[in-house]
């Protein structure tokens, strides 16, 4: 009897290699998450073995051989015991038993075998929190037996895949495990043919873990920002703080902001809030030791909060009083926002002076009437935020029976020496080299007169001052005339303290080429000049651009008493007026030919 079929190895190969294909796919997944590896894995289960192979013998006592296909063998278990090295590499001792078929008759029996192995290999694993693929390789004993003929041992290569589904920590269902199963046996004489296994094997069942440390646990973090109320300016500290990270491991920050800028690579980072909009801004921090599960990120918010304005209400104490007295003005002031406030005051006339809550008007020099008193505030965070509160203070004129008797005519002849006088300059004189010259010996004579004349005046008006204000002709840049002018005041001022006037008796101004005389103005004083000859006057009419120039390049010292000021007249009465009139220095001569005399 012969039964003869032919094997197809190839065929389970294909098969073998499509099954450890979708486990890699799988082994690609566990190795996104960590798995702690136990010591030792016990297996036990089902076992399904298919040869793959004709098994080729010559029965006791026949003349020839026979040979037929080796069907399948559902009947088996297996089990195993794999020692693990670390969480991918362990060594397994695998066994697992096939039996016969039972039957009785040869013709049921030549087609069924028995199998068994005993192998040794090594074993990679990809765990995951729920799958844990793995690869195998074993060599070993293999045993085939089949049921119509003898036992035979022989050295055998086994080499597969398979996949766990983790149901617990201890517990997996080995949800398949193929195995390619290498050997050869011979059960008839040395030359006739082997019976070659290249068969599969097939195997479910439980897989018990035991050992091993316990799973890891992800690293957490927790980010706060301090203050987390601010205003536009103020600086913000945003920590990170982490958990269950590996202490045997650095760990690294990495700040970043949404709509602020934020940097750095510790624990903590300052933020700068310069020229932030008020709303809220958000910072996070990405922590990392190195590790799959040493990985943790958080964020924290903070406001930048909308700045309030100050408030301000202010009083006069007294409110009514008389010309030349004092008031004082009172504010209160507050922050919303606890700030620290800066205080300022304007006056509608008189004087007033105070840097805080408090300040003091002088109505010295004003007219009878209201002074409108202006109180600012401002903060210290933004000083464009400021708030203001007006009072009124009402001036009132002495009483008749307390005004000043009508000047005696002494006192009249003074004051109309001193009503006006005009000190006029070179061109470009004094200069900032020499601020103590420029001053003409005609000039000078002027001042000694009003010297004397002031001091006599001072014994009937102690109050009285005077008035020093400079001009520029409109030559020259705002900036340059405003310090010539400032020279020429100053000039004026020093000459009349050394010749005996209080210093505390004078009011010094500098306009610059600020209320210039124009040309009808200085027409109109050469006309009404009575120091004038109708010759000295035409003269000057035909120079007119020049007196112009000239008459711009002066000092005015005006008289001041108690309440009332001098009438304005600009006299031109100058002995050295060749000089004065040059346009371009005091060496090149004017036009003008003809010597004026006073």
């Amino acid at each position: 009897m012969s039964y003869q079929s032919k094997s197809h190895p190839g065929w389970i190969l294909a098969k073998l290699m499509s099954i450890i294909a979708a486990l890699f796919m799988l082994a690609a997944l566990a190795a996104a998450q960590d798995q702690p590896a136990p010591k030792v894995e016990l297996f036990g289960g089902y076992t399904f073995f298919y040869p793959g192979a004709d098994v080729h013998g010559q029965l006791p006592g026949a003349l020839f051989p026979i040979s037929s296909r080796l069907e399948s063998n559902p009947r088996g278990a297996g089990a195993s015991i794999t020692y693990d090295f670390n969480r991918w590499f362990g060594l397994t001792l695998d066994t697992s038993t096939n039996w016969g078929s039972g039957e009785i008759t040869l013709a049921k029996r030549i087609d069924d075998a028995a199998f068994s192995n005993l192998s040794l290999g090594p074993k990679i694993t990809f765990r995951s929190h729920r799958f844990s693929p793995f690869l195998e390789a074993l060599l070993g004993d293999h045993r085939l037996m089949p049921d119509a003929f003898h036992d035979v041992d022989k050295l055998g290569f086994m080499f597969g895949a398979g996949l766990d589904i983790n149901l617990s920590r201890h517990v997996a269902l080995r949800l398949i495990r193929a195995d390619f199963i290498y050997s050869n046996y011979s059960f008839g004489p040395p030359s006739g043919p082997s019976t070659d296994i290249r068969g599969l094997r097939l195997q479910t069942g439980l897989n018990f873990m035991f050992g091993g440390g316990a799973p890891g646990i992800s690293a957490s973090a927790a980010c706060s920002a301090q203050p987390n109320e601010v205003f536009a300016g103020e600086p913000v500290t945003a920590s990170a703080s982490g958990s269950d990270f590996n202490p045997k491991r650095k760990v690294k920050y990495n700040w970043n902001g949404s709509g602020v800028k934020v940097a750095g690579s510790d624990a903590s980072t300052q933020i700068d809030t310069t020229g932030l909009r008020p709303g809220s801004y958000q910072v996070s921090a990405n922590l990392s030791d190195g590790s799959k599960n040493g990985v943790a990120s958080c964020m924290a918010l903070f406001t930048v909060k909308t700045p309030r304005p100050p408030v301000i209400a202010c009083s006069s104490d007294p409110e009514t009083i008389r010309t030349g007295d004092t008031t004082t003005v009172r504010s209160t002031a507050s922050s919303p926002d606890n700030r620290r406030l800066t205080y300022s005051y304007t006056a509608s006339a008189g004087n007033i002076s105070g840097e805080d809550a408090t300040a003091t008007l002088n109505s010295r020099g004003a007219r009878p009437g209201v002074i409108t008193v202006t109180c600012n505030v401002s903060d210290d965070r933004n000083p464009s935020l400021i708030a203001s509160s007006t009072t009124a203070v009402n001036v009132e004129a002495p009483p008749p029976s307390v005004a000043a008797p009508p000047p005696a005519p002494e006192i009249k002849q003074l004051e109309t020496k001193l009503a006006l006088h005009s000190i006029y300059f070179q061109t470009g004189r004094p200069t900032s080299e020499n601020p103590g010259g420029g001053l003409v010996d005609s000039q000078a004579e002027i001042l000694k007169a009003m010297a004397e004349d002031l001091k006599s005046y001072l014994k009937y008006k102690p109050d009285a001052h005077l008035i020093l204000g400079g001009h520029a002709d409109p030559r020259g840049s705002v900036e340059y005339n405003k310090a010539l002018t400032q020279r020429r005041v100053e000039r004026t001022r020093s000459y009349l303290v050394e010749n005996g006037v209080p210093e505390d008796h004078m009011e010094t101004r500098s306009f610059g080429k600020e209320d210039q005389l124009s040309a009808d103005q200085v027409r109109e004083q050469i006309a009404n000049n009575p120091d004038l000859s109708p010759a000295d006057q035409q003269q000057m009419l035909k120079n007119l651009q020049v007196m112009v120039l000239a008459n711009n390049r002066r000092v005015d010292i005006t008289l001041s008493t108690t309440g009332e000021q001098s009438t304005r007249r600009y006299p031109f009465n100058a002995k050295d007026y060749l000089a004065l009139i040059n346009t371009k220095g005091a060496e090149k001569k004017p036009p003008i030919k003809k010597k004026l005399t006073k």
